[in-house]
């Protein structure tokens, strides 16, 4: 190999160390929570062993174990932060992330590699929140987030809204006429269509925006790109060869934050989810009853029920708080006249 080529090869391995490390500081900060104190030393002691065990090669022992010191010493540092843990699908740069660190700038961010994931980790008590996107202003609704929201305990406890600015970006050695495929979330590819379309480019689906950017700086595929955060360049030492590439500007997320119990706070925003017996009028009596009581609903969405042909849950959103007695009678007369219903949450109205 030639010097350059072995250089790119270190930067790739450093760019894994750095992840890996990452990963597991963010496993050790989870871990805490099953502990009921910071300092455990037959554990730190049989991981020093085990890593001495293992330091083979150039990897000598006095370097392994004065390695994993400082890793050790680092995890329990943060574990006595007890900082607050929200739970994300994909991985660090992803928009979840970016609306998480931007709801709460102290708290650690920590990825998944589905939306099921994130539901579990908060279900668990490995999380203090989870956040996941509801709906963008292009695509539309996310119906995979929707059903775990019909079928799960977890509460909506807040929301945010994100401005999606999506870039175009490949190595640094790719020239972009050389750019044949890209590589991006399909719900990302749905908001910029037009522009894959006119240069020309293949789609290939990945499972996360920001997954793919890793993908790329990590297996450097040649002629080839992604579509991801402005943020995933700098993380992952990619070029922007173009911002700004949706198909229009008016591209918003909305995502809701997850918790094992209800916000305590006052909200002015509730989310419901229900299903109405089989019948002709039964979701208008649903819809009569909030319109009769002048309640502004801004959201209706329908899933269908697995295991129950024909039958549907619909998730409202409408304005109000749980607390005023006016939309609290509504919500008693919703359940009423409903044979599933379910409090997903109250919570305060993002703006972008």
């Amino acid at each position: 190999m030639e010097l350059e080529g072995i250089r790119k090869e270190i930067d790739k391995i450093d760019l894994e160390i750095l992840h890996a490390l990452n990963k597991r500081l963010e496993l050790a900060v989870m871990a805490r929570r099953h502990k009921t104190r910071v300092e455990d030393g037959s554990r730190e002691a049989e991981i020093l062993q085990r890593v001495m065990r293992q330091s083979r090669g150039l990897l000598g022992h006095d370097f392994s174990s004065g390695l994993y010191a400082k890793i050790l010493e680092k995890s329990k540092a943060l574990q006595g932060l007890e900082m607050k843990l929200i739970g994300f699908q994909g991985e660090h740069g992803a928009f979840s992330d970016v609306a998480a660190s931007i709801s709460y700038p102290d708290a650690i961010t920590i990825p998944f590699q589905e939306f099921a994931d994130v539901f579990e980790a908060v279900k668990d008590g490995d999380l203090d929140m989870g956040i996941v996107p509801i709906e963008n202003s292009l695509a539309g609704s996310i119906s995979q987030v929707e059903d775990l929201l019909v079928q799960s305990d977890l509460h909506i406890v807040g929301e945010a809204k994100l401005p999606i600015r999506l870039c175009l970006m490949t190595l640094r050695e790719t020239e972009y006429r050389d750019i044949k495929v890209v590589y991006t979330h399909p719900v990302a590819a749905s908001q910029c269509r037009h522009f894959l379309s006119r240069q020309k480019l293949t789609l290939r689906p990945y499972y996360d925006t920001a997954g793919a950017a890793r993908m790329l700086a990590r297996d450097r595929p040649l002629g080839s790109a992604v579509i991801a955060s402005k943020l995933c360049a700098e993380l992952y030492e990619l070029e922007i060869v173009k911002e700004n590439v949706e198909d229009r500007s008016q591209n918003e997320t909305r995502f809701v934050l997850l918790a094992r119990e209800r916000s305590r706070e006052a909200g002015d925003k509730c989310a419901i989810a229900f299903s109405v017996p089989h019948k002709a009028g039964s979701l208008y009596g649903v819809l009569k009853v909030i319109a009769d009581a002048s309640i502004n609903l801004t959201r209706i969405e329908s899933r269908p029920i697995p295991g129950e042909p024909g039958n549907f849950a619909f998730l409202l959103d409408l304005s109000g708080s749980d607390r005023d007695p006016k939309v609290k009678g509504v919500l008693e007369e919703v359940r009423r006249l409903t044979t599933m219903y379910k409090f997903l949450g109250c919570y305060r109205e993002a703006r972008a």
